[in-house]
């Protein structure tokens, strides 16, 4: 047994039921789970460890990430995808992806958590779903696992080649018996459905124009045969993939989704930029939930999602960073400032969403959209997961009057201190966990090969 103080805290963001925010607070941490949320004088004054933040850092829960694809950090800005849009950005990527190995997967998808846990990111879902080579998921996981990021492992899946009306290269599919064997092995031998569990298992079939409706629907049972194990897919991305689904399927994707089985609490949908306001007010109904990608939407030129009206109609609704090959960052906390200030762009309107709801959606949104009751909230019986950001820099000179919002219409570079899971992940800024020079020097010449082999 263990026990940390993080005390003399400028502001303590708890994102609670109350939305309390302590000025000067404490925070009291017995081995990974938060007892006591206060003051200084309300909470012990000794632990084992003690982390005294002298009236000049936030701290707030752990942000979380509803949607990623880690191995795209070995192909950002690859030139000839640069300008495409969201299918042609695929078909030029593909080839390349098609020669990912183990190694490079695993390297990739630490770089991705690194990235991400700098960022403020303490738990984070990736999608992955191509397995060529030697690549399985289990490297991932066990490379991210070393990070110390609490993890949702989704296993996505192509089915669907070129050869049968699909969009991904006939070489990188697989059989739909193979992807439902190994999905079921992945879940039994990694998914943890305990409370404060730091690797959890998705079923993902990649989406509607890559793996066949029986898939879909078998993939559904499958979760539902587990406790704790959800669903996630892309859906309504932008306007190809919505004509795609109307001239295979004869449906929205919104109504494509229903006739397969995913909708539900235990189902979530990534960008969802193109979902009709029925379909919205179905999601929300059924409580499906949406993972908000922004900086991905409008780098492929996707369209704006209409967030305010997911909100409105209770919709559950978290961030994504996306791909690093479509975004081309996997920073969470500037993935909310984005989200903040598209909203208001897309509605014309400066009230449209506030920097505080814009948190919401980053931390406790994140935590209902994957199923978490035990994050996303700084109170007594929640994970210890949280973030630190020192106020004592350039980017909030002349913020002081209101620091949370500035959170956000601020420019935030990094975090001071992340702890996960009551473990102390970055310290003064730096990594703990990972040797990151080494490990980015590693990236540089793998993402190399990569993209030499791919164009040879």
């Amino acid at each position: 047994m263990s026990t940390l103080l993080v005390t003399n805290i400028h502001t303590l963001v708890t994102m609670d039921d109350g939305q309390r925010e302590v000025r000067r607070g404490a925070l009291w941490v017995r081995d990974n789970v938060i007892e006591q949320v206060g003051t200084p004088d309300e909470l012990p004054d000794s632990a084992d460890e003690v982390l005294d933040l002298r009236d000049r850092h936030i701290v707030l829960p752990g942000l979380v990430n509803t949607h990623h694809h880690f191995f795209q950090t070995l192909t950002r800005v690859v030139p000839g995808a640069q300008n495409q849009e969201l299918f042609g950005w695929l078909t030029t990527l593909y080839p390349l992806w098609a020669n990912l190995t183990a190694e490079m997967l695993a390297v990739a998808a630490q770089v991705a958590a690194a990235e991400l846990i700098l960022s403020g990111c303490t738990t984070a879902s990736d999608h992955h779903y191509l397995f060529p080579n030697d690549c399985t998921l289990d490297a991932e996981i066990e490379a991210v696992q070393a990070t110390g990021l609490r993890f949702h492992a989704c296993r996505g899946s192509l089915s669907v080649g070129v050869s049968q009306g699909g969009l991904p290269p006939d070489n990188v599919i697989e059989t739909e018996k193979a992807i439902l064997k190994d999905t079921q092995r992945l879940i039994e031998q990694y998914h943890d459905r305990d409370r404060y569990a730091m690797t959890r298992l998705v079923v993902a079939p990649t989406s509607p124009f890559s793996v066949t409706q029986d898939l879909m629907r078998e993939s559904a049972a499958l979760a539902r045969a587990y406790p704790k194990v959800r669903l996630h897919t892309h859906l309504a991305e932008n306007n190809n993939d919505v004509n795609y689904s109307l001239e295979k399927f004869g449906l929205t994707p919104g109504d494509y989704a229903e006739s397969v089985g995913w909708l539900g609490e235990d189902v979530w949908h990534a960008h969802c930029v193109k979902l009709s306001d029925r379909c919205i007010h179905q999601f929300g109904q059924t409580g499906t939930g949406v993972a908000h990608c922004p900086c991905s939407n409008m780098r492929l030129g996707s369209g704006v999602a209409p967030l305010r009206t997911m909100l409105n109609q209770g919709v559950p609704v978290g961030l994504g960073v996306d791909g690093s090959a479509s975004n081309d960052a996997s920073h969470l906390l500037q993935e909310a400032r984005m989200a903040l200030l598209l909203a208001r762009v897309r509605d014309e309107d400066a009230a449209a969403l506030t920097a505080r709801e814009a948190l919401h959606i980053a931390t406790r949104g994140g935590a209902r959209v994957l199923g978490r009751d035990d994050i996303g909230v700084l109170a007594p019986g929640m994970a210890a997961d949280f973030i630190a950001v020192n106020l004592d820099q350039v980017a909030f000179a002349g913020a002081w009057h209101d620091p949370v919002a500035a959170l956000l219409f601020c420019t935030v570079p990094q975090v001071d201190y992340s702890f996960i899971n009551g473990q102390r992940v970055v310290d003064q800024g730096h990594l703990t966990t990972l040797d990151l020079p080494n490990l980015i020097e590693r990236h540089r010449h793998l993402a190399q090969r990569l993209v030499n082999v791919g164009d040879a």
